[in-house]
């Protein structure tokens, strides 16, 4: 006899939990399966030898959303705020420049002559974007500059998506920038209007404090957030098992109808699962293989979205063999410097208890979508690399006293050019089977909050589906 719930969820990363938490607090029967031991998918934290590392996101920014959920699992004041006037780099002809936020960028060297031009043609003139869709590496070269390009946004796509600039949408990847020169002819005049538009629609949604807004953490780590949904889940969280079949049932118009028959097979034997609701929170390529017998439309679409591979390099030093005072967040590497580094976080510099005492941690991140055969190497290798990488740009006397290297061979989805087309074609196939719905990383921003705030929006969708 199959089990019966109200509500599946296919998946416990930070979407999948985010979504069966919202679901649970609606009072809806939820359960949730992982196929990994552990809940949590990139976000993990690891302490070690009397040092904090993270293993996938050092951190994440704060909005109205997580804060109000980390106020109902009891864990907001658990929660580390880094300074946020610290001052971020970039590698310049091998020396780290301090990049200024706000107006003072306009007068810094960073710009050259010619993209402070283009930035006073966009402030006083109009574009128009083309379509159907435009790279991020394009956008930036046709409206200011390659040296734009090459020093800081390459670097600043490397830093969120590990992505390629020549091949990331920008429409996809950076909506709020397409939708404002198509508001207004102007970058620069048009997010203040795309913004404003944006608050309008989100009114109800609670106001984010300033301080919120910067980067944070928790004292023991982000999976403090990943143990207290666990927590707050209990029994209805099941790991260590996989789905090997999902079918239709026909379920008509009764909101209370069961529609999807799953089998699974973990830690409980094998079972079969009728769900009311289906929701599917699993990296692409694993739901493409799930919902292919359903439509083999949903494998087309969800394959094409790839991902990049990202090796997490955390090394310890003692302070005294460091050159560098570490002062500020870390710094970003633009490709044309010839590095293997993408960026580095100062993390004992950010958040307290990530080192021992006169000690410091530095985590950096090879391979991404530019360097796909960096995750080729063992850990030793890419440590031994890194740290290479680090010693003349750091002034770093001594070799690392500490190493963690965790190697994730996908990372993050890449929104490359075809994304927003894919993710329609997506919709729409999924309006075909009433009762599913996706709740990921690939659909709405891979950063840890804009996760969550699609995982809210989709239980709210659910609930609102039974109440229909």
């Amino acid at each position: 006899m199959p089990n019966r719930v109200e509500a599946l969820v296919v998946g416990a990363g930070i979407s999948g939990l985010a979504t069966a938490y919202a679901l649970q607090k609606a009072g809806i029967a939820v359960r949730v399966v992982e196929a990994a031991a552990r809940p949590g998918g990139v976000i993990q934290s690891v302490k070690r030898d009397g040092y904090l590392v993270e293993c996938g996101p050092q951190s994440f920014s704060g909005n109205g959303s997580i804060s109000a959920m980390c106020r109902d699992l009891g864990i907001l004041e658990e929660r580390v705020l880094a300074n946020p006037k610290a001052p971020r780099y970039v590698l310049i002809d091998g020396k780290l420049q301090n990049v200024p936020m706000g107006p003072g960028l306009l007068a810094s060297s960073l710009l050259s002559g010619g993209t402070r031009t283009a930035i006073l043609r966009d402030i006083l003139g109009k574009s128009e974007s083309p379509e159907p869709d435009e790279s991020v590496a394009e956008f930036i070269r046709r409206k200011f500059s390659p040296t734009l390009l090459d020093r800081l946004v390459g670097p600043f796509v490397s830093g969120i998506y590990a992505g390629d600039p020549e091949k990331l949408s920008l429409r996809a990847a950076f909506p709020i920038l397409h939708e404002a020169e198509k508001a207004a002819g102007s970058v620069t005049r048009g997010v203040f209007k795309v913004l404003k538009q944006r608050k309008a629609r989100n009114g109800m949604q609670p106001q984010v404090p300033r301080e919120k807004a910067t980067l944070q953490t928790f004292r023991d780590g982000n999976e403090t957030l990943i143990r207290a949904l666990a927590a707050r889940l209990a029994e209805r969280l099941t790991c260590g098992t996989e789905v090997t079949l999902i079918e239709t049932l026909d379920g008509g118009h009764e909101p209370k109808a069961a529609r999807f028959r799953v089998s699974l097979r973990g830690t409980r034997g094998e079972e079969t699962v009728e769900a009311e609701r289906l929701i599917v929170s699993v990296p692409t390529q694993i739901a493409g293989k799930l919902l292919e017998p359903l439509n083999m439309g949903f494998a087309a679409q969800l394959s094409a979205i790839g991902y990049s591979g990202v090796a997490v390099v955390s090394l310890g030093y003692r302070k005294e063999d460091v050159g560098d005072t570490l002062s500020g967040f870390g710094f970003l590497v633009p490709r044309s410097s010839g590095l293997s580094i993408l960026g580095t976080v100062w993390n004992s510099s950010l958040f307290p208890g990530r080192a021992p005492q006169g000690e410091a941690l530095l985590t950096s991140f090879v391979g991404g979508a530019t360097n796909p055969g960096a995750l080729a190497k063992s850990p030793e290798q890419l440590a031994a690399q890194v740290h290479g990488e680090l010693t003349p740009l750091l002034g770093l006397r001594k070799e690392p006293v500490f190493t963690n290297v965790t190697l994730w061979q996908q990372a993050i989805p890449q929104y490359n050019l075809g994304h927003t087309a894919r993710i329609a074609a997506l919709e729409s196939l999924r309006t075909l089977f009433p009762g599913l719905y996706f709740s990921g990383n690939y659909l709405n921003g891979p950063a840890i909050g804009t996760c969550v705030e699609h995982a809210l929006k989709v239980a709210d969708e659910v609930r609102v589906s039974f109440a229909n």
